[in-house]
């Protein structure tokens, strides 16, 4: 369902059909991007585990799987100090990367 700011809700969905933990976003890219960011990162991207994320489009009985991992990375450098003022005192950031592996429908019988 879409929200009257434009954006979608999507849970992610555990093996045994939970859903502990809801994204948003305009589109589900969006939302499993945030997910991944919520994994364990590595020390760099080469050394990331890909792990499986499965949201489920709030509403619909969509599943949308991706492929998701997550690293450090040193902190890009500010120009502008008031703008990024909070970028000032991190040293590493977490990145992520998604790839989209499918779609499934949920069967519910």
């Amino acid at each position: 369902m879409v929200r009257e700011d434009g954006k979608r809700n999507f849970a992610l969905r555990e093996e045994d059909g939970s859903e502990p933990s809801e994204f948003s976003g305009n589109m589900p890219r969006q939302a499993a991007l945030k997910a991944a960011r919520t994994l364990d990162p590595a020390p760099s991207e080469a050394e990331a585990e890909r792990v499986t994320l499965r949201l489920r489009e709030k509403g619909t009985e969509k599943i949308h799987e991706y492929e998701g991992w997550a690293w450090k990375d040193s902190a890009p450098e500010v120009d502008d100090a008031e703008d990024d003022f909070w970028l000032n005192d991190l040293d590493d950031i977490t990145k992520a990367n998604v790839s989209k592996q499918g779609i499934e429908y949920i069967d519910e019988e």
